[in-house]
This record gives structure tokens, sequence and C-alpha cells, in this order.
């Protein structure tokens, strides 16, 4: 019984000993931190999505009140969270335009063929690592969902068709789905850009190959190039490209694709 008593007594000593030392420490290397750090911390999307380019809200309101950040940069809370934290720094109001994800990919199960069957870890990065994907185009959606899964949003689910379908009300364009994807199909676009966008990435230039490959793919015929009055389309590097400043969204590329490979971004 003593034995319980002693051991039950220096247990208490030592807790009191260590409460106590804790205390001292946290006095003695207690950092003073700017108050607006809290400030904007509470009127931050709470999302801890990454799509600042920080590791997550606290991160962000740091590198803020500090000015290592834009006061814009969290994408989660659009508008209105940027004028919160302008407010907060006594800065002038800003403007943050909402952001969406885009799969430049048309490599359906009914239009790409498949390299066979893959039985690995079934995520995208486990299939690009070991076979370049599960698709005869190197280039294609390999369409394990690893970018469903990256999204903290719930905007991104698995169509039937075995592509990743992107809902435009709950995405907010943080890019987490961007990182996941090994194939780097997906890209951030302003909500309001107007324009053709194409939706295949492949670099390949064998024609016959890529046909054979996807009978949506972008077989680099260049009519859209040829077709454009702004010549505001480029191919020479192999994939398409837009410049949206000359661009008057005039719609002339997208009639005459033969492969509905480009299609005007309002539209989608």
């Amino acid at each position: 019984m003593n034995t319980i008593l002693n051991t039950v007594l220096c247990a208490l000593v030592i807790a009191f000993v260590l409460g106590v030392l804790l205390g001292l420490f946290k006095k003695i290397f207690h950092v003073d931190t700017d108050p607006k750090v809290d400030k904007v911390r509470e009127v931050l999307s709470g999302a801890n999505c990454g799509g600042c380019g920080l590791a997550g809200c606290d991160a962000f309101a740091g590198a803020v009140v500090k000015g290592d950040a834009p006061v814009n940069g969290c994408v989660a809370g659009g508008s209105e969270c940027a004028t919160k934290v302008a407010e907060i720094l006594g800065q002038a109001g800003v403007e943050v335009k909402p952001q969406i994800a885009v799969l430049a990919c048309q490599g359906s199960k009914d239009c790409a063929a498949d390299k066979g069957e893959y039985i690995g870890v079934k995520t995208c990065k486990a299939a690009n690592l070991v076979m370049n994907g599960t698709k005869k185009c190197a280039f294609g959606c390999i369409g394990l969902g690893d970018c469903v899964k990256a999204c903290p949003f719930d905007a991104v689910k698995m169509g039937e068709n075995g592509l990743p379908v992107f809902d435009k009300s709950k995405c907010v364009g943080c890019g987490k789905c961007k990182i996941a994807c090994p194939k780097n199909l997906i890209s951030i676009f302003d909500a309001d850009t107007k324009g053709p966008i194409a939706l295949c990435s492949t670099h390949s230039d064998n024609k016959p190959q890529i046909k054979k490959d996807c009978s949506k793919g972008c077989f680099k015929c260049g009519m859209c190039a040829r077709k454009c009055p702004e010549q505001a389309i480029d191919i020479t590097s192999g994939i398409l490209k837009v410049d949206y400043a000359k661009c008057t969204s005039c719609g002339e590329c997208v009639s005459v694709c033969p492969d509905k490979v480009l299609v005007l971004f309002q539209n989608m």
C-alpha cells in the first residue's frame, strides 16, 4: 500500500515540476506575433488547399502580413476574402478573378485505345511510372482518379466514360488536381476566359498513329491556325497554343476543326 502511495506522490511531484518548467520555457521562449496574422487567419477560407502556393492557411496568413504573399492569394476565399484581408492590412481593395480547372484530353473509353489491362497500384502516378500510362496515346488521361483524390472541394468526379468531370460551381482553381496529374493534362484558367481551348495534349506529329490511338486526338492539320483571322493560334511547338491577348473569340478555328478538338471556353 505504501508503495502505491509513494508512486502516486512521486508522479504528482514530477507532473507539478514538469508543468512549472513548461510554463517557464513558454514564457522564456515566447515570440510575439503580429495580431494582424490572427485576424487574417480568421477571414481565410480554412480549406488549407495550398492554392496560394504555401503550406496552408496559417503559412499564408503569416506571409501576407509580412508582404511575402499577395492579399488576393487565397483563391479558395475569392474576392470577398481578398477584400477582407486588404482591409486588415490597410490596403486598397483588390479584385480576384474566379478560376477553374480544365482537362485537356477527350480520350475516353470509347475513343482512346488501351495498351492492355493494368493490374498494378490503382493510381495514375503508379501507372505512369510502370508503363507510361494505360492508353496507347502516351499523352492521354490515365483515368485512375488521382485528381479526384487531390481535390479538397469535391469538385472532381470520375465519369462513366473513364475521364474526370469538373464541377465548375465547386472548383476554385486551387491547382491541387493540376499538381496530382502525372501527364500535366490539367490547366487553371480564369473563369471568364473567352476563346478556344484545345482538349488534347498530344505532342506527337505522327498523324496516322494519333488517329489510331485516339479518334479525338489533334493530328496537327493546321486548319485552325490558317483560319484564325488574328493569327492567335500556334502549333509549331507540337501542341496547340492560343494567344488570348489576340483572340477575339470569333469561333472560326472551332468551326473548321475536323475532330472537334477545339471548343470555345465559354461554351464548355
